[in-house]
């Protein structure tokens, strides 16, 4: 080979993507060519970035961002100042996407497997070949007479890509299709049916609350929308440029987080007891006089059995401490309660979640500026979520073992290293005589597939997001591919079309879009026919679609209106919780409370294959590069633990051993442990490194929303010895240490001095 041509391929295959990206000509030409950039194209400036508008993807945000591209690569992604969700910032997670777009160990092109189930040996094929094996495994189910034996379980979708699955299961004649990952608030989404009769998150006006009531939720690090949220919160804690009415934080939690940390007070409530002390502090607002609203007497017979006295011992908490809480909560206007994942982590996750909406109906929050906002309607259908009660887990294990699932197609997601070893989700997948898998890494999941066909990142696909939990009024966000696909990999929404085509019959017509990109610039044409377009000042639709794309989506720019919601005592007597919620494992053998959280960095484990995100110091302990587990200092020493000793985890579920770190904001009956280490695939950066505490939980299930519980059991510690410094298993942190050592560089400063000094002294 010449070296003239194989710089013109290496040319072709390095960018090859800047021609029509911006606006529609990649709908006008889907087929547009890749030009080495030896013949740049005529608008291409070299040294001279283009911005390309898009959605994260890192978590359920959907935040805006703006990828740079610099003749065909990504360089750089940035928040999208336009967004109303996260006005320009962005998260660690969302900084470090591009090393997901150019890591070495994405799969390159379509595979087949040649060893055994989650051994991760495969051979590569052609695109043909595997279209054609997906597609003659379904059609022969189908013909069998088969095809309700079918199960898709896909990542939670909220825009036409997860309405394009849900057609083609459809079509296909399978109603077996579960959307799944391990946080999507499945609690808090029941309860908001069960007290304001709607399933979808509602928008939790933090900005311009004056007194915040957290159980729970570390909107700081990963509960909902991150940034977002944490924007709202510098705002709040602003107090509109006076310090009298600086915005007030609590925190409620065994374990402080990130939020915890930036509370004005951290409340460490007995684990599992949290519902019992929200409904404590609702009947102080209702016996004492707070409570202005309908039905004093039905609410006070119904919150009667929460007396201070009880709910003190149930949770640990002074009762004068209940009491406070309680009138500031009803006094302060606007106030605001919200419920976090360890709220909803027990086995009563929903009364928990209720109780939260009894405190926001009590306090008069719901529906105003300031408090709960429900969310308008979404603007198109492929924005509305299926009915919670479809949506278990167990279904598809149950199936499986059973031996009625004959073909699985596992879409963007990981369950078995998310749920817990204890539901055999992965023994279930091994019983399934077909797997396929759409998937961008080789991790646990796909690594029991019989078929890859490896999808596109964020970075190279179309696609839309409706954002949940939305700011109060219509948000929908467009995904556009910023660079050409870097290796031999397909949109998913393609493979699902191809995949219909090659079958053939309903299937293929009911999924005759052409391309992904064409199926989505077409639904996108019912949103500028409606009224809603308007606030667009778009003329033509070709005129809407440039926009769209230059800012990087549609939002309402009216301000929303408040849609108040009334909670009954009718609606929620059933919800509330008789006692603390339970826990498994005898005291005697198992004394401590574990705890297990998602961090900043490793969020549910998808951050795991990220060097950027492996070096990015925990917020709260500083550690780097593996896994931990959080002990009090008086726990420590009477077991005679030092910081990074090693030690054994165990429940009645196993034992994991893993480094020990000492942590002061902890309770002492409580131990807390990360997710997201502990892959045994997943790449050289995530494999092998850490343990994953969801190997040693009980599989517990919700019967109602199917919420995972997964703080539910107990533990016992044990120490093994010391790591040698430098191997997997010792602790490496990027602060040595907690402690000043006499240097005094931290200053403290009373809220009342602050206020007297000018702003010029600060």
């Amino acid at each position: 080979m010449k070296r003239r041509d194989f710089l013109k391929y290496i040319g072709a295959g390095v960018v090859g993507s800047g021609v029509g990206l911006g606006i529609p000509q990649m709908i006008k030409r889907p087929g547009a060519k890749l030009i080495p950039y030896l013949i740049p194209p005529k608008d291409m400036i070299p040294g001279v970035p283009s911005w390309y508008a898009s959605v994260c993807r890192q978590c359920g945000a959907g935040c805006g961002i703006l990828v740079k591209v610099l003749e065909g690569r990504a360089k750089k992604v940035e928040g999208n100042p336009l967004h109303p969700v996260n006005k320009g910032g962005l998260c660690a997670r969302g900084q470090s996407g591009l090393q997901a777009l150019y890591n070495p160990d994405r799969i390159t092109g379509p595979l087949k497997r040649t060893g055994e189930r989650g051994s991760g040996r495969y051979k590569e094929i052609s695109w043909d070949e595997a279209i054609k094996t997906v597609a003659d495994k379904l059609k022969g189910l189908g013909d069998e007479g088969d095809a309700d034996k079918l199960w898709l379980i896909s990542s939670s979708e909220r825009g036409h890509l997860g309405k394009l699955a849900g057609e083609f299961m459809a079509a296909y004649g399978s109603k077996n299709h579960i959307e799944y990952n391990l946080f999507q608030n499945k609690n808090l989404k029941y309860a908001g049916g069960v007290t304001v009769g709607t399933e979808d998150v509602p928008f939790y006006d933090i900005e311009n609350t004056k007194y915040l009531l957290s159980f729970g939720a570390d909107f700081a690090s990963t509960w909902l929308s991150p940034v977002g949220l944490s924007h709202g919160y510098g705002q709040m804690r602003q107090g509109g440029g006076k310090a009298s009415k600086r915005g007030k934080l609590v925190q409620v939690e065994p374990r402080m987080s990130l939020t915890g940390a930036n509370a004005d007070k951290w409340v460490p409530a007995r684990p599992g007891s949290e519902a019992i002390l929200a409904l404590a502090i609702a009947r102080e607002i209702v016996v004492r006089g707070y409570y202005h609203g309908g039905n004093i007497s039905g609410w006070k017979t119904l919150l009667a059995p929460y007396k201070l006295s009880a709910a003190s011992k149930a949770t640990d908490v002074a009762p004068e401490t209940i009491s406070h809480i309680a009138r500031d909560l009803a006094k302060t206007t606007p106030s605001l309660v919200i419920g976090g994942d360890s709220l909803s982590s027990y086995n009563d996750g929903i009364s928990g979640q209720v109780a939260v909406n009894i405190l926001n109906h009590l306090a008069g929050n719901i529906g105003r500026k300031g408090g709960v906002v429900l969310n308008p309607e979404r603007l198109l259908k492929a924005g509305r979520r299926a009915a919670l009660k479809n949506q278990k887990m167990s279904r598809f294990i149950d199936a499986a073992s059973g031996g009625s699932a004959k073909a699985l197609i596992i879409d963007n997601t990981n369950p078995v290293f998310t749920m817990p070893k204890a539901s055999k989700v992965e023994q279930a997948i091994r019983n399934v005589p077909f797997v396929a898998s759409f998937a961008t890494f080789i991790d646990e999941s796909s690594a029991m597939a019989d078929i890859i066909l490896p999808a596109n990142t964020f970075y190279e696909d179309w696609g839309d997001d409706f954002t949940e939990p939305g700011v109060g009024k219509g948000v929908a966000t467009i995904m556009q591919p910023a660079v050409a696909p870097v290796f031999k990999t397909k949109a998913r929404g393609d493979i699902y079309i191809e995949v219909a085509k090659a079958h053939g019959g309903k299937l293929a017509d009911k999924l005759n879009h052409g391309t992904f990109a064409k199926y989505l610039n077409k639904s996108w044409k019912k949103l500028y026919k409606s009224n809603k377009a308007m606030a667009n000042s778009a003329l033509t639709f070709t005129d809407f679609w440039n926009r769209l794309l230059e800012n990087g989506g549609w939002w309402d720019k009216r301000t929303p209106q408040a849609r108040s919601k009334s909670v009954s005592v009718a609606s929620v007597r059933n919800y509330l919780p008789k006692a603390a919620a339970s826990f498994g494992g005898d005291k005697s053998g198992y004394p401590l409370n574990l705890v297990v959280y998602p961090t900043t960095g490793m969020y549910d484990g998808r951050g795991a294959n990220s060097p950027w995100l492996q070096e990015f110091p925990d917020t709260m302990t500083a550690v780097v590069w593996g896994s931990w587990v959080e002990i009090n200092p008086k726990t420590a020493a009477k077991l005679k633990i030092k910081e990074g000793d090693t030690v054994s985890v165990s429940t009645p579920e196993g034992s994991i051993e893993l480094p020990a770190h000492i942590y002061a904001a902890i309770r002492p009956d409580t131990i807390a442990i990360p997710i997201g280490q502990g892959h045994t695939q997943y790449g050289r950066i995530a494999k092998d490194r850490g343990a994953n505490p969801l190997e040693i939980l009980p599989f517990i299930e919700d019967k109602k929303s199917g919420e995972i519980a997964l703080n539910t059991t107990r533990a016992s510690l044990s120490r093994k010895g010391r790591a040698k410094k430098g191997s997997d298993d010792s602790l490496v942190r990027a602060a040595a240490n907690n402690f000043e050592y006499g240097r005094d560089y931290t200053k403290i400063i009373s809220p009342a001095k602050f206020a007297k000094i000018g702003k010029e002294d600060v």
